[in-house]
């Protein structure tokens, strides 16, 4: 029989008098980056093709040929093997070659009922779905690593900080919990967008649906998805779901921004709170001392790469009318990018933040400069009664004379501290110490040493679970 479909670069070829320019091939062809959804693709034709014989439009014969020729061509791709060819333009189309080429006519039927458009909305959701999973797990994984090094520097106190000016003292593992808990939403974000990625285009064909009695719901049920999109217009022109997770992609990075932003900071030599292990760091080509922080920098700079990606795709969608248009093929670089460049950094910060060095003397010195328990003294003479903005003066003036004899709060003596308020025992020098200030902070929510415990292990017990 004679074979269109080899004789053809393209699988419309025969509507056009003339083959497009190798400029424009190279113009318009995924090949070279959506070929990573391979298996996917594979994945959603098998279930398509099961589907198909299940309505008697294949037959078993054909369905065995089907399962048989697409198990052959995941080997080769998975060996190296499989030759992908940018004259027919995309992932399906040289699958879908390579199948005729294999098994004849049998793999002409398997595209009977589907198009491209609802083929590769499938393959993108397929791929994300699994991208998803993986993400979820890494931001578990890295809740973790926090929530097992809180554990360790439960009492461990370094200054909290607004305006980056020392405001009350915090324990370092109530800092690190904070991401934690950022991270914890980033998780719940992803399992939303989850949901609305996990529902099967596949039966809307081009745009307009298709006449053969497809059983969409059987398929939605083989490729795990929870549903069908229920408007086939839609269905092949929605791209919602790769916005929204690019949405949350850039969510997570702006946290490990912020996250690498600190430690950065810490692992500064004027400030020493940390050290991260050498093989995250580089040296200098001209200064031989120099232990610089490469990683937290370059995840800084790639949260704006994954910003950018977000902002992409909105532009790309927001002047498109229905249906599907070939705009959407820009779709997939910035997805793919996106999720590759989360997928790394969770990676590396799992490992890193497991093998954080905690200099916790220079943290507790740096939380005795800038009258971190001021606060503390504040409270103190409310619970004496005292209204707390006439509280709030006398401190001030205490801070003023402790700036101009250049010490602390706590240097001062009691008679000293009377001078500012009668009502000052001397049971104030419990309140002004680091110590009692953190441990006071025991509510829900609290930087107290007890609190941070039971919130690291409520975080644990979760990832056991």
């Amino acid at each position: 029989m004679h074979n269109q479909f080899a004789n053809k670069a393209q699988a419309w070829s025969a509507r056009f008098s003339e083959p497009v320019s190798d400029l424009v091939k190279r113009y318009t062809a995924s090949v070279n980056f959506d070929q990573r959804m391979a298996r996917f693709d594979i994945q959603g034709s098998l279930a398509h093709a099961e589907m198909l014989a299940s309505i008697g439009i294949l037959s078993a014969a054909d369905l065995t040929a089907i399962q048989k020729g697409m198990d052959r061509i995941l080997t080769e791709i998975d060996e190296g093997r499989f030759e992908w060819s940018i004259d027919l333009e995309d992932v399906h189309l040289n699958i879908e070659k390579r199948l005729v080429e294999l098994i004849g006519d049998a793999g002409k039927r398997l595209h009977t009922g589907r198009s491209r458009n609802d083929q590769v909305a499938t393959d993108i959701r397929l791929w994300l779905r699994n991208e998803i999973d993986i993400a979820i797990d890494l931001l578990g994984q890295l809740r973790t690593a926090l929530a097992r090094l809180a554990l360790e520097q439960a009492e461990t106190i370094l200054p909290g900080f607004t305006h980056l000016q020392v405001a009350q003292p915090v324990t370092f593992g109530h800092h690190l919990l904070a991401y934690a808990e950022m991270f914890g939403r980033d998780a719940e974000r992803l399992a939303d967008c989850r949901r609305r990625v996990n529902r099967l285009p596949l039966g809307a064909a081009a745009l307009a649906g298709t006449s053969y009695p497809l059983d969409r719901e059987r398929v939605a049920r083989t490729l795990g998805f929870d549903e069908v999109c229920r408007n086939s217009l839609d269905a092949v022109s929605d791209r919602d779901f790769a916005i929204e997770f690019c949405s949350a992609a850039a969510l997570i990075m702006m946290h490990i921004s912020r996250m690498s932003e600190e430690l950065i900071l810490w692992m500064s030599p004027r400030i020493g709170f940390i050290q991260l292990a050498d093989r995250f760091c580089t040296g200098s080509s001209i200064m031989p001392q120099k232990k610089n922080p490469d990683v937290p920098e370059l995840a800084r700079g790639k949260t704006g790469r994954v910003n950018g990606h977000l902002i992409g795709l909105l532009t790309l969608m927001k002047g498109q009318p229905l249906a599907y248009n070939k705009d959407n093929q820009e779709d997939k670089e910035g997805l793919f990018d996106a999720a590759d460049t989360v997928r790394d950094t969770l990676t590396i910060f799992v490992d890193m933040m497991s093998g954080v060095k905690v200099n916790a003397q220079a943290m507790r010195a740096a939380a005795l400069q800038g009258f971190a328990t001021a606060t503390d003294l504040a409270d103190y003479l409310v619970k004496k009664g005292i209204p707390f903005r006439d509280a709030h003066e006398i401190v001030a003036h205490a801070v003023r004379t402790c700036e101009q004899r250049q010490c602390d709060l706590a240097d001062l003596s009691l008679q000293e501290l009377q001078a500012f308020n009668p009502l000052i025992q001397d049971d104030i020098f419990q309140v002004l110490t680091l110590e009692g200030s953190v441990a006071a902070r025991s509510h829900t929510g609290g930087t107290a040493p007890v609190r941070v415990r039971a919130e690291a292990q409520r975080i644990l017990d979760q990832s056991a679970q």
